[in-house]
């Protein structure tokens, strides 16, 4: 199947309307300026644009709140104290404000399919992009196993079947929905999204009632800020302790990017993936910080039972040792059934992240070609298949101790994956505006524009080098024990599986391209226009005619608020 040509669409992507001389015919056969049949930034229409504004914005919420929040935390909160877990979730939530605000940008302006594996390719360097597009699918490959064992776990809370039996059950409602294609995807995590919500809110409010001690079953009465003094302690192990929430403050928030993911099967990107960028931001932010500031003060972090907190042991959840501290019955029942109902939302966008970014690596020739193929519903049926088959490694588990080994290992190549990727987003967006500058655009012509700019976009890059640089400070002297070769390695071994990856792509191509050997792609061979969406008009540049400025200047300026109350009006519906 071959991919749609660029310029597939669009008022500036028309070659024969585009009074621009853009770039030479050879240009436009590339996303970095050689004609290249084998890596290309092309736009497809395989895939069906069934995702409305609501599902949308509860993607990008659903696909956030998880193991990560509901389970993960207790181990955080063990480890670095309710301050080190508050600040933490703080500055990874800015670092997430800082990367969806440029991929909200970069995919509302190329609603291209693959996304910000795509931006990659296109502004920074095709092998890093490989290998970007590559370990970000791996990741979600692995996760999917992970979170169904997880489930099944969670089921233990009521029941002590063989754990199989429920994996064997959780796969075949994953592969049920896939039937329906992206729709069902979409309305499967709006509802799953509807109850994650409304449990966030509803332990906000139990939590107030209980630190004022309006529990009667709780005999600790009024507990206000008790844990965050001594006995107990608000910064757990000191820096190290701290060091270590930011990773399970990375894995918590994986999966808020998705929105950026779905921008070619959105049916109105132009309007929807600006509003879902605006409003995830805050609304996680309420749900993760809130959640976790209220957790801190009626949890202690000395508890044993948080030991046990992992993404997979959902047993030990904070939130359901918060409900049962306080003595209420039936109610930590409820809440397992939430994390339930989670772990499976989270499974449920695994699966569509990584059949999506396979896809596209195979349409754009980086995946075997078979990859590629998407049947009349746009759904794209090997890469189903392929993630479901990962779907079963999670019967490893089933191997007594052994099985366990090989799980945690092939989870490990994902282990650091999110930071690689968010700060590659953020790179790509700076060189995006300055290309963007560099061909005579202005930033008002762009139809969604990041909020903190470039300079957001270097906030982020640098808040994940940091994070990087944490996670290997912790990896190689974890608290409490001396260096550990095999805890590094499962913590790290996403990296040589990246450089790995990067190399891979870069010697085929130097063999394959021997013209063509630049260690990334250079400015002014950045293809800028393949792939812009619809209706973009540009007001700038060589070659723009009058009457076409005039008109998007009109149309411009028909969009800004024209009374005093529409910009804190905006600014409301921004938030909410």
């Amino acid at each position: 199947m071959e991919p749609a040509p660029p310029y597939s669409h669009g008022e500036v992507s028309d070659p024969e309307k585009d009074p621009q001389p853009h770039t030479s015919k050879d240009q436009r056969e590339s996303p970095y300026g050689i004609a290249d049949e084998e890596i290309r930034v092309r736009d497809t229409t395989e895939l069906k644009r069934n995702l409305h504004g609501r599902h949308m914005q509860m993607i990008a919420i659903g696909g956030a709140i998880g193991a990560g929040l509901f389970v993960s935390s207790g181990g955080a909160l063990h480890s670095g104290g309710p301050a080190s877990l508050l600040l933490c979730f703080m500055i990874i939530g800015l670092m997430m404000l800082m990367m969806m605000q440029a991929l909200g940008e970069l995919a509302v302006m190329y609603p291209v399919n693959g996304a910000f594996y795509q931006y990659i390719v296109r502004f920074i360097d095709p092998s890093w992009g490989f290998a970007m597009g590559w370990d970000y699918a791996i990741q979600w490959l692995t996760i999917l196993p992970f979170e169904i064992t997880a489930a099944g776990i969670t089921i233990e809370y009521w029941h002590t079947y063989n754990i199989g039996i429920w994996i064997a059950v959780f796969l075949t409602i994953l592969s049920l929905i896939q039937i329906f294609g992206v729709r069902g995807y979409g309305e499967v995590e709006f509802l799953l999204s509807m109850i994650k919500v409304a449990a966030c809110i509803g332990f906000i409010i139990f939590g107030i009632i209980v630190n004022c001690g309006g529990v009667p079953t709780d005999n600790r009465g009024y507990i206000g800020a008790r844990y965050w003094h001594s006995p107990e302690q608000a910064f757990r192990n000191g820096f190290k302790g701290f060091c270590t929430v930011f990773v399970t403050a990375s894995f918590a928030f994986g999966g808020t990017e998705l929105t950026g993911l779905a921008a070619a099967e959105s049916a109105d990107p132009v309007r929807q993936i600006p509003k879902a960028t605006k409003q995830v931001f805050w609304r996680i932010t309420f749900f993760y910080v809130v959640n976790l500031f209220i957790l801190g003060l009626i949890v202690p972090s000395s508890s044993d039972v948080l030991l046990g907190s992992s993404g997979a042991n959902t047993k030990a959840s904070p939130f359901v040792l918060a409900i049962q501290m306080a003595g209420v019955h039936g109610l930590p029942s409820v809440f397992n059934a939430v994390i339930t109902i989670s772990v499976i939302s989270v499974a449920n966008s695994a699966t569509y992240a990584s059949t999506r970014t396979i896809q596209a690596l195979a349409m754009n020739g980086m995946a075997p070609n078979f990859l590629a193929y998407v049947d009349k519903s746009g759904r794209p049926i090997p890469t189903i298949i392929l993630q479901l088959l990962f779907g079963l490694l999670a019967f490893i588990n089933e191997a007594s101790s052994t099985g366990t080994t090989i799980f945690n290992w092939l989870l490990a190549l994902s282990g650091i994956a999110n930071f690689f990727v968010y700060g590659s987003i953020c790179l790509a967006h700076i060189r995006f505006r300055k290309v963007w500058k560099m061909k005579g655009h202005s930033v008002e012509e762009l139809p969604f524009r990041a909020a903190f700019g470039i300079w957001g976009s270097w906030l982020g890059v640098v808040l994940n080098i940091l994070c990087l640089v944490a996670q290997f400070y912790v990896a190689l002297w974890p608290i409490g024990g001396n260096p550990n070769a095999q805890a590094f390695f499962e913590a790290y071994l996403a990296l040589p599986l990246i450089i790995a990856l990067y190399f891979i792509w870069k010697v085929y191509s130097w063999f394959k391209y021997p013209a063509h050997r630049p260690l990334f792609v250079r400015s002014t061979d950045i293809d800028l226009y393949s792939g812009m969406r619809e209706g973009q008009f540009v007001i700038s540049g060589e070659g723009v005619p009058e009457e076409q400025r005039r008109q998007s200047v009109m149309s411009l300026e028909a969009n800004k608020p024209k009374k005093w109350y529409d910009y804190p009006k905006g600014f409301l519906t921004a938030l909410f």
